[in-house]
């Protein structure tokens, strides 16, 4: 039976990104089966990322975050992760106001912002739900302090803050169930210490109709074609794969890089790593760099998904992707790419080398890695989550 009313708080705007996306795949699931859904956070693109268009769901937008001249010209312009901290919290605050005023039956929230609800949720009975998209907080922060000490020598400053992690790991300690996206998410989970009942996987879904093959094959000529989508920020991986290129030879490769720079550190080190490369970067569409490449790299060290691989695989592409990849799952080694240990260049020079070897097979590869991905985050995922939602909105299982 549907629930009356539901609750979502998210911290991302809805269809825009990879946590847009999540936002966007959440409210669509859950909105389609209740009668009322409330969706309180900044609100949504004008362009949605799944097919049927913006979900009937009450949308309560809250007031722009930190004021943009606090990240410019205060001392957050310095420390990102203490400004990410003072968004969330405040739009915590300020969702957690608006669901006391709607009494709901159900919760679902997105981690970092779900604090304060949770605390409310506790103390009211009401069944509560955490969408974690990476793997645990603590896991992510330790990542980025260790590529932070690797690559610039000093001591991370980024998200997430110490004060962060405390956060997030309060929401893990009160809500009732956790969803996360993949396998490897329920373990990044489990290793920290998260009840091992308490998490559920429940796979991602995309637009498999925007997503899609080319109609016809990319002509195999010239330096083989390599896409990247995505920020260029350390947790990305991306400095491994400039490396692996050069170890390659950089004459045979041309890499496409769809994405920001990133902060000015990570820029300097971009600028640096390649030097004498042959690549193009550039924010625009990932759509068309996918279609247009042969091969897709996904060098992440920390993802519970990630979209851009899944995109990737609808778009008939090969992949190389690190095993810190939750999605990675859905990659068959040798019939679809290639999975690879993470922050190690010889490895994915290993596989950028196979890839050209086999440079004739990739095509036939990437039809491989649609089928897969149909199967992976089609449309089901969508009828699963909403299922699997409302079948436990009534059901408590924290004391």
């Amino acid at each position: 039976m549907a629930a009356d009313r539901v609750a979502i708080i998210y911290g991302s705007t809805a269809g825009i990104g990879g946590l847009g996306q999540s936002v966007s795949a959440a409210i669509t699931a859950i909105a389609n089966g209740s009668r009322s859904a409330y969706a309180f956070g900044p609100g949504h693109s004008a362009v949605w990322s799944l097919p049927g268009g913006i979900p009937a769901a009450v949308w309560e937008q809250t007031t722009p975050g930190m004021l943009p001249w606090l990240g410019r010209y205060s001392w957050l312009r310095w420390r990102p992760g203490d400004l990410a901290l003072l968004r969330d919290r405040r739009l915590g605050r300020w969702a957690a106001r608006r669901v006391e005023r709607i009494q709901p039956q159900s919760c679902y929230l997105f981690t970092q912002v779900a604090r304060e609800t949770l605390r409310w949720a506790r103390a009211e009975g009401v069944p509560t739900v955490i969408d974690n998209p990476n793997g645990h907080i603590r896991n992510f922060q330790q990542v980025c302090e260790k590529e932070e000490l690797r690559w610039f020598g000093r001591t991370s400053k980024q998200h997430p803050s110490p004060a962060m992690v405390e956060r997030v790991e309060e929401e893990y300690e009160l809500v009732d169930r956790v969803r996360v996206y993949s396998e490897w998410g329920r373990r990044s989970m489990t290793r920290f210490g998260v009840p091992d009942d308490k998490i559920h996987v429940l796979r991602q879904t995309i637009n498999l109709e925007r997503y899609r093959p080319p109609a016809d094959r990319p002509k195999i000529a010239g330096p083989m074609r390599v896409c990247y989508v995505g920020s260029l920020d350390l947790r990305k991986g991306f400095p491994y794969l400039l490396q692996a290129i050069r170890a390659v030879g950089a004459r045979h490769i041309a890499l496409d890089i769809v994405g920001a720079t990133g902060n000015r550190q990570c820029a300097q080190l971009f600028e640096r790593e390649r030097a004498g490369l042959t690549v193009e970067c550039a924010p625009g569409d990932s759509l068309a760099a996918y279609q247009r490449a042969e091969l897709l790299v996904v060098p992440t060290l920390e993802d519970g998904l990630p979209f851009v691989l899944v995109e990737g695989l609808a778009c008939g592409l090969p992949v190389v992707v690190t095993e810190e990849a939750g999605a990675a799952e859905c990659v068959q080694p040798g019939r679809s790419g290639w999975v690879i240990p993470a922050a190690q260049v010889e490895p994915l020079a290993a596989a950028l080398h196979d890839a050209l070897r086999r440079r004739q097979d990739l095509w036939e590869m990437g039809q491989q890695a649609r089928a897969d991905v149909e199967r992976y985050a089609g449309p089901a995922q969508l009828r699963q989550l909403s299922n699997w939602f409302y079948s436990n909105s009534s059901m408590k299982v924290c004391s």
